[in-house]
């Protein structure tokens, strides 16, 4: 098992390898001693993952890309598309046996088509056995029965984003922990024309994110631990009611709103509260501190953006009647075709990306986005850098999964990507249904899904 030095230690080495210009070369020795799979005579891996939000993340996976074909003689081919098509290409790729050979996705999509996935347990025990174990959730969303079906590499930690001197002017110290104090919180900043606002279009991460948290918080599930439909209840009721108070003291348009229109908002300054990952502080952070190269705009931009990134924190989602943590953090699973004709190379490219000297390095260049799903890496240095990403570094720990009460199975990935509940909460805020006609159109749909 690693430690908190060797994490230290390892990272110090590879940027030691970087500075001095040769940074492939622990990748050649983790090759030549440590690689567990050998990969198929002229392989060459195709891989579609989620298109970045963070452009130092996507860089520092794509130098990680190149030190692993430098050391094994293997190409990989990386595509990208948006949270919201990678799941229907993967799905048609399943369907027709043809397509990349690794997915990189989110949620429980390999659930959708567990029988298409190649089994990785001897990835997933490799790397569990070497670095502390899987988080709870990690394993749920790995796991079909007793095999592995994909390698969950990290959590978006879904955060609440606001702007400190906002909440401030709205009467308020620290974002309130339980739902009551939320909700006179989100009051206030409609208040003072600084307004608060979360998606509730198809946005697959952010909308699902906080939608799920509200319903939960208040104790109502689309199904029981035995997967019966059981969201028509009370606790629903209660949970739409709130969502309508929150959503009428939104700013408009939050209907409509995908996965980055609350980004855009916020850094736009037309809402000062939202729900997010931390790419949004990410990106005033870069935008602080442009490159030399970057144009009059951006330059001109930078004190803006600096005072942006100084004014914004994180906070955990508060606690409703349900009496704790209800969160629903973003899983990134990473899943192997069993198309694929390199499954051997596709299983070691899974093993190097998440070594500790990879990892680390490349989670930070992700500004603590992305959250570690193996217990070792909780300890990485620069999860103690910056205050304000830190709540991020629990997400594994405070998240219930796809299935809520219910298992994480292609039932619970299919109503996901139906977005039963997210149309729930939008009909229900925006007046297109009743709470009670919302409510009743997703139990029908629930019930068709979990006969």
């Amino acid at each position: 098992m690693i430690t908190r030095r060797s994490l230290v230690k390892g990272s110090a080495a590879l940027a030691g390898l970087a500075v001095a210009g040769d940074l492939m070369g622990w990748a050649r020795a983790w090759a030549q001693t440590e690689m567990q799979f050998k990969p198929e005579e002229g392989a060459k891996i195709s891989l579609l993952r989620w298109r970045r939000f963070i452009q130092a993340e996507e860089d520092a996976f794509l130098k990680l890309v190149e030190a692993f074909t430098q050391a094994t003689g293997v190409p990989v081919e990386v595509s990208s598309e948006t949270l919201d098509d990678v799941q229907p290409k993967a799905s048609v790729a399943a369907n027709v046996g043809s397509g990349p050979d690794i997915f990189w996705g989110l949620y429980s999509l390999p659930h959708l088509f567990p029988d298409q996935c190649v089994d990785v347990t001897d990835v997933a025990d490799y790397l569990g056995n070497k670095y502390g174990g899987w988080t709870d959730a990690a394993q749920i969303y790995g796991k079909s029965g007793d095999k592995w079906i994909d390698i969950p590499v990290a959590y978006n930690g879904n955060l609440i984003n606001y702007r400190q001197s906002a909440i401030k002017e709205a009467g308020f110290d620290t974002v309130p922990e339980d739902t009551a104090g939320f909700l006179e919180l989100v009051k206030a900043l409609k208040g003072i024309n600084k307004p608060a606002g979360m998606a509730l279009g198809h946005a697959t991460g952010d909308g699902n994110a906080w939608v799920h948290w509200v319903l939960w918080a208040h104790g109502g599930y689309l199904v029981d631990e035995n997967d019966k439909v059981i969201v028509n209840s009370a606790e629903t009721r209660a949970a739409l009611e709130y969502a309508k108070e929150l959503y009428d003291n939104f700013i408009p348009g939050v209907a409509s709103w995908n996965d980055s229109f609350n980004n855009k908002a916020f850094l736009a300054e037309q809402v000062f509260l939202t729900n997010n990952g931390v790419s949004i502080y990410a990106a005033a952070k870069a935008g602080a501190n442009p490159a030399d190269d970057a144009d009059q705009a951006a330059k001109d931009a930078a004190p803006k953006m600096a005072a942006l990134a100084e004014d914004i924190n994180h906070s955990f989602w508060p606690i409703g009647p349900a009496g704790k943590p209800t969160e629903f953090h973003i899983c990134y699973p990473m899943l192997l075709m069993k198309y694929s004709k390199v499954p051997n190379a596709s299983k070691a490219f899974m093993q190097f990306m998440l070594e500790a000297e990879n990892y680390g390095p490349w989670a930070e260049a992700a500004v603590g986005y992305l959250t570690q799903t193996l217990n070792d890496y909780k300890d990485l240095p620069f999860w103690t850098s910056d205050p304000k990403i830190e709540p991020a570094k629990f997400a594994a720990e405070r998240t219930l999964t796809a299935g809520g009460k219910g298992s994480v199975g292609e039932k619970a990935a299919a109503a996901l990507a139906d977005f039963i509940v997210l149309d729930m909460v939008a009909n229900a805020c925006s007046g297109r249904e009743s709470i009670d006609g919302a409510i009743k159109i997703a139990e029908r749909q629930a019930k068709r899904l979990y006969r």
